[in-house]
């Protein structure tokens, strides 16, 4: 663990992009496998290898979302226009997975569809309600819990629970 650690600490940037493309894409390829009932790999290499970019792009946005919110509570706090919830706690961890999600996730679920769509040049909108609402019913708790761990182990859960969502997807979108 510790070298984990040590190594998102010197590589903000690489760990986030190694990160997130793989359990990102991994997230992808078992919820294809929940919704088809089979165990085939779903996508070809180039496909395989455009998700894990478009992950890794999605998580280097996530990093500075993560930062950059950070610094918007806690001028909101100091600027008595938020409760003073002491960071690391539940307040804040709310607080924080909220107003990032609101704001910074319509941004995220509308390009990673976007992206999505550019190989396979088509523009496929079907769902996309049920994504905009899984900010609500499933990353704002998800980063609740994520912004109450340290902030060496945010990124790496945070690509983890790509790997959930891919799995509750799935399930609820069987054939």
């Amino acid at each position: 663990m510790e070298l984990y650690m040590n190594w998102v600490q010197s590589n903000p940037i690489l760990s986030t992009i190694v990160q997130f493309a793989i359990l990102g894409t991994i997230g992808e390829i078992v919820s294809k496998w929940l919704v088809q009932k089979s165990f085939k790999y779903p996508f070809s290499f180039p496909m395989t290898l455009w998700k894990m970019a478009v992950w890794a792009m999605l998580g280097v946005g996530t990093k500075y979302a993560f930062k950059g919110f950070s610094g918007f509570v806690n001028a909101l706090i100091e600027g008595g226009m938020w409760p003073a919830f002491k960071a690391g706690s539940f307040g804040y961890a709310f607080s924080l997975s909220a107003l990032m999600n609101l704001q910074f996730g319509l941004f995220l679920v509308i390009m990673h569809r976007i992206l999505d769509n550019l190989p396979e040049k088509q523009k496929n909108w079907k769902n996309m309600d049920k994504s905009i609402y899984s900010l609500l019913w499933f990353w704002i708790p998800a980063h609740t819990v994520t912004f109450m761990v340290p902030d060496v182990l945010r990124i790496g859960l945070a690509a983890l629970w790509s790997i959930a969502l891919g799995l509750i997807l799935g399930f609820y979108n069987r054939k």
